[in-house]
């Protein structure tokens, strides 16, 4: 009973912060959700599909909860809570930090800034990061194969939406800016060290002779 618990309110903080955020957001007349509105081709098959996923896997989750099934030790499962926790705590801060920037999919009539500052420091991606460690937590807490599929399903296409969508948008829109930031931060978690690049212009101060 305890881990049905933890789990389920690991869950409610979630996606609670998701549709507060959506909520709070049509308030002010911004549409938070942008998935395969205004697509064609492969863009859209991936944000649909990724939507899809993200629909089953949640479901996925409250049956296995309700169910109560883990092919896993206490150990194991606690440790799955942890990393649960530590995803929704990494949501959070993504939706709090990209205040009215925040969008699901990618809207190509929106205007919006290159929010690079809080956890953008860190990692390019947080709020797809905090996906991936909740589901990763949770199936720790109630491993299932289903659960297992259905998991790596959404992560796979999670990433697809950032290499094949989000990526080339935010470069389009926001160019050098996007390039520089890409360079010093890591697509999932971490920084490297800034580059310096040298011009290709020659030196006025010492031509050549």
């Amino acid at each position: 009973m305890v881990f049905q618990l933890t789990a389920a309110s690991l869950l409610l903080i979630f996606y609670g912060c998701y549709f507060a955020k959506m909520l709070a957001q049509r308030r002010k007349g911004i549409r938070t959700d942008q998935i395969g509105r205004g697509k064609s081709g492969m863009v859209k098959r991936i944000e649909i599909t990724m939507k899809i996923a993200t629909c089953l896997v949640p479901l996925a989750e409250i049956v296995s909860i309700a169910l109560d099934v883990s092919l896993f030790a206490a150990p194991v499962r606690w440790a799955g809570f942890g990393i649960a926790l530590l995803g929704d705590c990494v949501f959070i801060c993504s939706v709090v930090t990209m205040q009215d920037n925040w969008r699901a999919g990618v809207s190509k009539t929106d205007r919006t800034s290159l929010v690079t500052r809080g956890i953008y420091r860190i990692s390019r991606n947080p709020a797809f990061l905090g996906f991936d460690l909740v589901y990763i937590g949770i199936l720790l807490m109630f491993f299932n194969w289903a659960l297992l599929l259905l998991s790596v399903f959404a992560a796979l296409m999670f990433h697809l939406q950032i290499v094949n969508v989000e990526e080339d948008f935010l470069q389009h829109a926001f160019g050098e800016e996007y390039s520089e930031y890409k360079r010093t931060v890591n697509r999932y978690l971490g920084r490297r060290p800034a580059r310096r690049y040298r011009s290709r212009l020659p030196d006025s101060s010492n031509p050549k002779e």
